[in-house]
């Protein structure tokens, strides 16, 4: 019987998984909230994508885990997430030499080699701003979802600039444009930049090489993905999943186990 792998990226608010053959073809994946246990949520998906493809627990050839919460999941090996993300992005990408991720809770920028092998990386984990979770507080404080904030951003004619770098600062001033009454397109469009800013002055602490990838669910924000490529004045390069690109690279990795 042909054995299927496992890679799950249990991350600090989504957690995704993906299977796939020895062909290393994605048979399915899934992407869910983290919620209070990662590791719960993560091992109910991979038992109901095993089932969604006629498969059973016995047919797993190797699980790989990354992400914040990959020592918390029963995986035959815990990989990085940065390992993880090369290994996705260069098999989907061949050419590309930056990757741009940006998380939940944390941005990174990676540079390959030619070879897929990570040369260099820069990570912002010590503050919000410029991650997932800014672009959740500013959405919330407007009261819009997160999936509207793209398109909102996109029909603004007058940027707001936010200049507080600092989630807490930028939210009340996000709440005094509120009640000034700038419009919430122009609020979003700012906030977007903000995270564009944020993300490119990680990205000049190493080389930015073209082609760049962009990762993580953000790249799905294309107010992001527009202050994004002016800021950096480079094209990006996105997945149709952006968010699953690591927990690809992992189920490659758990294919190489044996």
């Amino acid at each position: 019987m042909a054995k299927v792998y496992v890679g799950v990226d249990i991350g600090s608010l989504t957690v995704k998984v993906v299977l796939i053959n020895s062909e290393r073809e994605i048979l399915a994946h899934g992407t869910a909230r983290a919620g209070y246990s990662g590791r719960e949520v993560a091992l109910n998906m991979v038992e109901s994508l095993l089932t969604e493809t006629g498969l059973k627990k016995e047919d797993v050839g190797g699980t790989v885990a990354t992400g914040y919460g990959r020592v918390t999941f029963p995986a035959d090996r815990e990989v990085s997430e940065i390992t993880c993300q090369a290994k996705g992005i260069h098999h989907l990408f061949p050419t590309a030499q930056t990757i741009i991720d940006i998380g939940g809770q944390d941005s990174k920028v990676i540079q390959l080699m030619p070879s897929g092998k990570v040369m260099d990386f820069a990570m912002n984990d010590k503050c919000a701003a410029g991650t997932g979770r800014f672009l959740e507080v500013m959405a919330s404080a407007l009261e819009v979802s997160l999936n509207e904030v793209g398109q909102l951003a996109a029909g603004s004619r007058h940027p707001t600039t936010i200049s507080s770098f600092c989630t807490v600062f930028a939210e009340s001033e996000v709440i005094g444009q509120v009640s000034a009454g700038t419009p919430k397109e122009d609020i979003l469009a700012g906030v977007c930049e903000a995270v564009a800013r944020r993300v490119s002055s990680l990205a000049q602490r190493i080389s930015v090489l073209p082609d760049l990838v962009f990762t993580g669910g953000v790249a799905r924000n294309q107010g992001v993905v527009k202050a994004l490529e002016r800021c950096l004045n480079q094209p990006l390069l996105i997945h149709s999943e952006p968010s699953i690109t690591a927990a690809l690279g992992a189920a490659f990795l758990a294919s190489q186990l044996h």
